[in-house]
């Protein structure tokens, strides 16, 4: 039986979601008896370690995951749980998924802000990189060195600043949950590497015409 202190969520658990996770909070918690965020529900159900970055889910989507979840209000916040078994197996191994994915929220962040020449500097950058990545070989040793440069350097940057952009729009629950909602449903897909991937690019390419300066 759970003990009284434990919260865990008081409403009917959503399809496809065990009876039992913890309820749905803000940021990291020590401990699921202080209940988690959208990670590490992901976590738990991945049977791995209680963490805000499982193994199971790429980087850059969980860094996205993790803001979405701690920036809506709760109702939303509630809404997106059934993400969270998706987001527990969703890492696609296409070297461009990174700044497919980085440059799709910096697309989503020109729609609010779209005179920003530095998001437009941030998307071009992002479809070079993915294009450049697109056919590229499984990575060996260079390579992944080279990935994880720039997911930590240029791409975390990028994202960062566009999240900022997200965050303080009016509607930025409804901007936030449907870009995390899209970008789970093609990592799932395929991600970087299939038609999943070309149907997420052709998403960023339509618009990187506007990327380029006047």
């Amino acid at each position: 039986m759970t003990a009284p202190h434990v919260r865990r969520a008081s409403v009917e658990s959503p399809d496809g979601i065990p009876d039992g996770l913890p309820a749905p909070g803000r940021f990291a918690h020590l401990h699921p008896d202080d209940g988690a965020c959208l990670m590490e529900a992901a976590a738990l159900l991945s049977c791995g370690p209680f963490t805000d970055s499982p193994a199971g889910t790429h980087p850059a989507l969980a860094a996205l995951a993790r803001v979405v979840n701690d920036s809506v209000g709760d109702e939303t916040r509630h809404a997106l749980w059934p993400l969270a078994a998706d987001l527990a197996d969703a890492r696609p191994a296409g070297r461009d998924y990174a700044p497919l994915l980085v440059g799709a929220v910096v697309d989503a962040a020109r729609l609010v802000r779209p005179a920003s020449r530095r998001l437009a500097r941030h998307g071009r950058a992002c479809c070079r990189r993915a294009r450049r990545l697109a056919h590229a070989p499984a990575a060996g040793p260079v390579a992944r060195v080279a990935d994880l440069l720039w997911w930590r350097g240029p791409g975390r940057r990028h994202l960062e600043q566009a999240f900022g952009v997200l965050c303080a729009a009016s509607d930025a629950d409804q901007r936030l949950s449907g870009l995390l909602r899209e970008a789970v449903t093609q990592a799932r897909e395929g991600g970087g590497s299939g038609a999943a991937s070309k149907r997420f690019a052709a998403t960023v390419a339509r618009t990187e015409s506007s990327y380029r300066a006047p």
